[in-house]
């Protein structure tokens, strides 16, 4: 999948099928929905997302903020607490966990698209500072099927965080092309996620 993929952390499922549905109408694509813990974590195992949606109170012994600190130790993925609870002891426990966002229910696509982007470019600009720029006659190198010089603006902008639509904007590209040269890359750099993808580049 070229779009940016999603992990919904959510116990109740008539919220979690909004999510779901608001994330459709926008640049992203629900990899998973977990209801509980358990799920949770066997979704980040075996389906690894590029960010996380979560909600903290998931009526279990653990909590979202749980799963928060799990995901910093063995992932390092950007995520959103996304609940309705916002008195100051949990906003205390959610902020040691440095998310990325925190959204109050209810919410809107607006809220939920600003969140993203922020989240997910901040994230990228944190990993773009640990590791030198990106050079495609390098790249190339290390492959079997080189890069071409469009693939490789693409693959920027995939490392910055930056969403399909942005891409599109500034290359002035259909988002169609943007997904066909995402495809482009995943199969030549072996990956299937943007996620993959990164930690590929990182790697060399």
């Amino acid at each position: 999948m070229s779009e940016i993929r999603i992990l919904i952390i959510e116990d109740d499922p008539l919220i979690a099928i909004d999510i779901e549905q608001t994330l459709n109408n926008l640049d992203f694509t629900v990899s998973g929905t977990a209801y509980s813990v358990e799920d949770a974590l066997h979704q980040l195992k075996n389906n690894t997302p590029d960010a996380v949606l979560m909600d903290i109170n998931l009526d279990d012994e653990k909590d979202g903020i749980d799963i928060a600190e799990i995901i910093n130790e063995k992932y390092q993925l950007p995520f959103i607490f996304l609940t309705s609870h916002a008195d100051k002891q949990t906003l205390e426990r959610a902020k040691k966990t440095k998310p990325a966002g925190y959204i109050i229910k209810p919410f809107d696509e607006k809220d939920l698209l600003a969140g993203l982007e922020i989240a997910l470019y901040n994230f990228a600009q944190k990993q773009v500072q640990q590791k030198p720029s990106l050079n495609l006659h390098f790249i190339n190198q290390k492959i079997q099927t080189p890069l071409s010089e469009r693939e490789f603006d693409v693959l920027c902008a995939i490392y910055e965080g930056k969403t399909n639509r942005q891409m599109a904007d500034e290359l002035f590209v259909s988002v169609n092309t943007v997904k066909t040269h995402i495809s482009n890359i995943y199969l030549k750099l072996d990956v299937a996620s943007r996620t993959a993808a990164i930690a590929k580049i990182r790697e060399m």
